[in-house]
């Protein structure tokens, strides 16, 4: 028995020598070469190679010249060792490179060699360690493939931007002698009034077959005319075509602009934006600027330093661009032009808005020179004077009252200490007991006033959201204010807001909706941009909210603070019958009521609402000037912020609008 025992230890004892040998052969450097593998990998991911061991360099030189490569592309690789292959000494793997290159992945493998030198291992260095088939001197960069920016259509897919007859006006050198074209280019700037030293440079600087080209324009003007460019030595005068809008500022403030990113909007971009990017600013093409501006694409180039000669490139990936989205709108490129023009000679800020009741798209939101490139169209908050009594008389119609009813117009009336009056030179033959379509028609504030006993505040909330005003505006595919009228108030704020005052704010965009209501027999919502939907999550349209003050005009920014609410289920939209009633009315202010010069206007007949409402604190106070108008299936409000009353400042612009609109 014990000679059997010490027969199996004896067994056992040489297994376990056998087992110990079989690993001892099978420790050939792998664990460490993987090691170091990994450690190689993490050192690229890292861009800091200086801790390594590298054969036959130094790792301070090997690590600068590792920064020198990746340099330009502005970012890390994610970089994973693959299966090592053993030979001996030498330890051979692959390098999976992961880049993220603006919004392109670039993904690569190199092949690495290690060196076994005493119980280290040593990098092998050599640009193909970095990418394949980079050489000795080169770096890497990256360079952007712009994509192809997406229009923005008028209605009926007519393009707004494209290709127009333009001047290009400048110096041609090769019609001149050479000790001629400094004069010429001085004469030639001050023409066109640009920096002469600048453009003397720029012609002095170009070579003597040149045309140094100094404006463009889109047609000659009085001031720079074909005679006057010809009667400067070498001043020439190129015929061509550019991109570009109806007009150079043709609905800027509804659009906005394109240009290069600023440092600003590159800091906002989380780095969405680079410098040089193109973006846009303002009005749909910054709202709608992701869509609109596509995906650029990148090539990731390789270039050498060479003395006094161009260096030659190498592409190592390309990525290609994806061009915007095309945006559709419902703007009327003639209507919106002659809205612009209509407006073209008012001082103050102003605004022409049409609508298609039928529709409501948006056929034109003009904003005169006097808003300096804001949109007072569909941002400006403004107290909408007497156009508010198309909401008091719906109110009222909901009460029991008819255009026929009687009313009481007296020259005043006194709320809480406070007088209010009719505007100057209200007709003595419309005072008294009237009937309601002849107070509205001349417009009589002391009959509306009366009316705040029986037309409570919540009620007159309740009418603007009937006439599709002081809610939101889903279909709009903008930022725009659409009204607000308080809920509830008191004393002289109630009976203020019966005149559309105190604190009761229109756009002249939530205007024109009140009118297209009307017209339309049912509330309209205002649509401007077609494809809205395709707005990214995060991106949707949102609604100004109102400021405290009765004539603000708040930032742009302040048009993105917070949605309005949405009609209530309990307010009971405007029905056909209530819409011919106010109709009626509306037409009583041009065959009857002060706005009669509005008879002539050809086509259908034309329903008409003025309204002027006092702002600021000066004595007398200045006002505001506002008309809206029906004809056919057409709805406009104008507006000028200080524009005296409504019928003798807006009044002419809406006839001359709605005349040449036909």
């Amino acid at each position: 028995m014990w000679q059997m025992g010490k027969a199996r230890t004896l067994i056992i004892g040489l297994a376990t020598i056998v087992m110990a040998g079989s690993l001892t052969a099978c420790d050939d450097g792998r664990s460490g070469a993987e090691g170091a593998a990994k450690q190689l990998a993490s050192s690229l991911s890292a861009l800091d190679v200086g801790q390594l061991t590298v054969a036959g360099k130094d790792a301070g030189a090997a690590n600068e010249e590792l920064k020198a490569v990746f340099e330009g592309l502005d970012a890390k690789p994610a970089v994973e060792s693959g299966q090592v292959k053993l030979d001996g000494d030498t330890a051979t793997f692959p390098l999976n490179y992961s880049w993220n290159i603006g919004s392109a992945k670039w993904e690569y493998s190199s092949e690495a060699t290690l060196k076994k030198s005493g119980d280290k291992w040593a990098v092998q260095w050599s640009p193909t360690l970095l990418a394949p088939e980079l050489s000795d001197g080169e770096t890497l960069s990256v360079k952007t493939v712009p994509a192809q920016r997406g229009q923005i259509l008028g209605a009926g897919d007519a393009p707004i931007v494209e290709d127009r007859p333009v001047f290009r006006v400048g110096i041609d050198k090769t019609k001149i002698p050479a000790e001629q074209a400094d004069a010429s280019a001085r004469a030639m700037a001050a023409l066109l009034g640009l920096d002469v030293e600048e453009y003397a440079k720029q012609v002095a600087a170009s070579g003597p077959q040149a045309f140094v080209e100094g404006l463009v324009l889109r047609a000659y003007t009085p001031e720079i005319t074909e005679a006057k460019i010809q009667a400067i030595p070498g001043g020439s005068s190129i015929l061509d075509s550019m991109a570009l809008a109806p007009t150079r500022t043709f609905a800027r403030a509804l659009l906005g602009s394109v240009g290069q990113a600023s440092a600003e909007q590159i800091e906002k971009s989380n780095g969405a934006l680079r410098a040089g990017d193109t973006t846009g600013t303002g009005g749909l093409q910054q709202k709608y600027d992701t869509l609109l501006r596509g995906k650029d694409g990148v090539e990731v180039i390789a270039s050498a330093k060479t003395e006094g000669q161009t260096p030659g490139t190498k592409v190592f990936f390309s990525s290609l661009p994806a061009p915007g989205i095309t945006l559709k709108t419902t703007l009327d490129l003639k209507l919106q032009q002659l809205a612009e023009e209509t407006l073209a000679g008012v001082g103050p800020a102003s605004a022409i808005v049409a609508l298609r009741p039928s529709t409501g798209a948006v056929l034109a939101a003009a904003s005169g020179p006097g808003s300096n490139g804001y949109n007072t169209a569909m941002l400006g908050q403004y107290a909408p004077g007497s156009t508010f009594k198309m909401v008091d008389s719906l109110a009222m119609f909901r009460n029991g009252a008819t255009p026929d009813s009687k009313v009481e117009c007296p020259p005043t009336v006194t709320v809480d200490g406070r007088t209010f009056k009719n505007a100057e030179g209200y007709p003595e033959s419309s005072l008294g007991s009237v009937a309601l379509r002849d107070a509205f028609a001349h417009s009589c504030n002391t009959a509306f006033i009366n009316a705040r006993d029986t037309v409570s505040q919540d009620q007159l909330e309740s009418a603007a959201q009937a006439l599709g005003v002081a809610v939101e505006a889903p279909k709009l595919g903008a930022d725009a204010f659409l009204g607000s009228v308080p809920g509830s108030a008191e004393g002289t704020e109630h009976a203020a807001s019966m005149i559309g005052q105190g604190k009761v704010l229109f756009s002249p965009l939530s205007a024109a909706v009140m009118a297209a209501s009307v017209a339309n027999g049912a509330p309209v919502s205002p649509q401007l941009v077609l494809n809205a939907d395709a707005v990214p999550a995060g991106a949707a349209t949102s609604s100004a909210t109102p400021t405290e003050s009765g004539s603000a005009t708040p930032s742009p920014d302040s048009a993105s603070a917070s949605a309005l609410p949405a009609s209530p289920a309990s307010t009971k939209p405007i029905t056909k019958e209530e819409a011919a009633s106010l109709a009626d009315m509306m037409r009583a202010v041009v065959t009857s009521g002060h706005a009669g010069f509005l008879a002539s206007v050809p086509g259908a007949p034309v329903g008409a609402k003025t309204g002027t409402a006092e702002f600021g604190n000066e004595n007398p106070p200045k006002t505001h000037a506002w008309i809206v108008a029906t004809h056919g299936d057409l709805a406009v409000a104008v507006f000028v912020e200080d524009g005296g009353l409504g019928a003798t400042t807006s009044g002419p612009l809406l006839k001359s609008f709605l005349t040449a609109a036909g």
